[in-house]
């Protein structure tokens, strides 16, 4: 027992101060910050499931769906689906991204890692996408 808490005080001791903490991806609802672009947005939220370059991944029991070359996002309305409100494992971010926010990740993912759909996502076209939910929901 003795060696135990040692070790754990050697082990506070030395950590740094100020633990870099990992936002959730699980959270539906609440404040995120500013993120001005669809790559920001990307960076912050999406890339930690699907890789950097929208690879997408594979490992302990999950398959996190590949974005780039992804024929499934010719249709913008798809992709603004799947994130207002979720898709399998993936949560829905209908709580968290603002209209503006969703469909500038949309038209990123939609015209990047080697996807070429140039058509954007108007803000206006999500909300009308956006779930509505009952006062007992909110």
């Amino acid at each position: 027992m003795r060696k135990f808490l040692l070790l754990s005080a050697l082990v506070a001791a030395t950590a740094p101060a100020g633990f870099a903490r990992a936002d959730s991806a699980s959270a539906i609802s609440g404040k995120v910050e500013a993120l001005p672009s669809g790559e920001a947005v990307y960076r912050h939220i999406c890339q930690s499931c699907h890789m950097a370059e929208g690879q997408g991944a594979v490992g302990a029991g999950a398959q996190i769906p590949a974005l780039a070359h992804n024929p499934r996002l010719q249709v913008a309305s798809y992709p603004a689906t799947v994130i207002l409100n979720g898709y399998g494992a993936m949560p829905w971010f209908s709580g968290l991204l603002n209209d503006k926010q969703i469909a500038d990740v949309v038209d990123y993912i939609r015209t990047h890692f080697g996807n070429h759909y140039t058509d954007k996502l108007n803000p206006s076209e999500v909300a009308l996408m956006r779930p509505h939910l009952t006062a007992e929901e909110q």
